[in-house]
């Protein structure tokens, strides 16, 4: 079995980083998806797919992968780029693009 370990990213419509902070192992999918003929919904015979388990650090992931003889991959985690703005900035006078209500 591989297993992938990563911090997930925050989701678009947080703010703050909630849930970035722990890391994440996943399993990799055994098998594909399939279309149930009858109703159209995608199911899958693999089951270690929905299992997600997290933990507060990197190494702790790694000693459980390596406990229960799983090969995984850490995937680094991205700096996130802040960008300072405020709000003064859209009645500035040298603003770049026209200002209308």
């Amino acid at each position: 079995m591989h297993v992938r370990i990563y911090r997930p990213s925050k989701t678009a419509t947080q703010s703050g980083e909630g849930n970035t902070q722990r890391w994440l192992l996943e399993f990799e999918p055994a098998e594909a998806r399939r279309a149930d003929p009858l109703m159209g919904w995608t199911s899958s015979g693999d089951t270690r797919r929905q299992l997600r388990l997290f933990f507060d650090s990197e190494a702790e992931a790694v000693a459980y992968a390596r406990k229960n003889k799983l090969s995984y991959e850490i995937l680094s985690p991205q700096a996130r780029k802040i960008r300072p703005k405020a709000y003064a900035d859209n009645f500035a006078y040298n603003r770049v693009g026209r200002w209308t209500h």
